[in-house]
């Protein structure tokens, strides 16, 4: 009878340790799929610039930009947390109110944000909110044509920024609908800033104390709002959007500043990156950066 009962104990222990692994193999077999989401778009609008390095007087025209987005759920914790990588390459072109001077300006800047995300947050299933850091890089040149001596002056900052974002799901008829409001605000960082009436070939000769300033809100100000509506036509989406952009900066007794109001219309797909010859499993979870 002892016998037995050791053989049952046996067989029983057995059992449980076969059964564990293969449960727990079960449930971590379901593969976590983070689609990519990458948009390419354009903007068109207008732009207002002001250099007192270069004149006191006010430019005003237009501005053109070309854009790109790439989001995707964080690998560590897909439902939590989202990265955005984005670039972009502006354009404007303005004149004086008298007419008889333009000034140019072009512009590129690369920036990458982390999020943490709510979704459904007081219940409301629709409502995705997000906010967290992220760091750019921006680099230009304005151009004064009428200038002789100093026609050009040259801009470049990199900033840490706060990020926030606030989506909604919605439908119009049969048609799903995405609302997205985006704002970037920067903390801290350092610009490039000359002294007021300093040629730049006095910096390539050596003259460069004081060039890099540490920003903040006081001498160096950013605001970047972003409203845009994805209308998910199956497997592409057209976005339409406005993107709004204001830079301050004053140090050295020169003030600088830059508006720009624009349309956008961007063209965004989802797709997912996978080994060559490997397909996402049929129960595959699949979680959205944004959708």
């Amino acid at each position: 009878m002892h016998i037995i009962r050791k053989i049952i104990a046996a067989f029983c222990l057995s059992a449980f340790v076969v059964s564990a692994p293969a449960q727990n193999a079960d449930s971590a077999a379901v593969e976590t799929v983070r689609p990519v989401l990458s948009a390419y778009g354009v903007e068109a609008g207008s732009a207002h610039l002001a250099d007192t390095y270069l004149t006191p007087l006010h430019y005003n025209g237009w501005h053109t930009a070309l854009t790109y987005e790439r989001m995707q759920a964080m690998g560590f914790a897909p439902e939590n947390w989202v990265m955005q990588l984005s670039a972009r390459i502006s354009f404007d072109g303005t004149q004086n109110r008298a007419r008889n001077a333009d000034m140019y300006n072009l512009e590129a800047e690369g920036a990458w944000t982390m999020m943490r995300r709510w979704r459904n947050p007081w219940n409301l299933s629709s409502l995705t909110l997000a906010v967290g850091p992220g760091t750019s890089l921006r680099g230009g040149c304005l151009y004064l044509s009428r200038n002789g001596n100093n026609p050009a002056s040259a801009k470049g900052a990199w900033t840490v920024n706060a990020h926030a974002m606030a989506a909604y799901n919605l439908r119009l008829g049969r048609l799903p609908v995405t609302l997205r409001y985006e704002a970037m605000l920067p903390v801290t960082g350092a610009f490039f800033a000359p002294e007021y009436g300093q040629l730049y070939y006095e910096i390539w000769l050596g003259e460069r104390k004081g060039l890099c300033q540490a920003a903040w809100f006081g001498n160096y100000f950013r605001l970047v709002n972003h409203v845009t509506a994805d209308l998910r036509l199956g497997s592409t989406t057209l976005r339409l959007g406005y993107h709004n952009d204001i830079i301050s900066t004053k140090v050295h007794d020169i003030v600088s500043r830059r508006t720009t109001h624009a349309f956008s219309l961007a063209i965004v797909t989802e797709w997912i990156s996978l080994d060559r010859g490997r397909r996402a499993a049929a129960d595959a979870r699949f979680i959205s950066a944004l959708y």
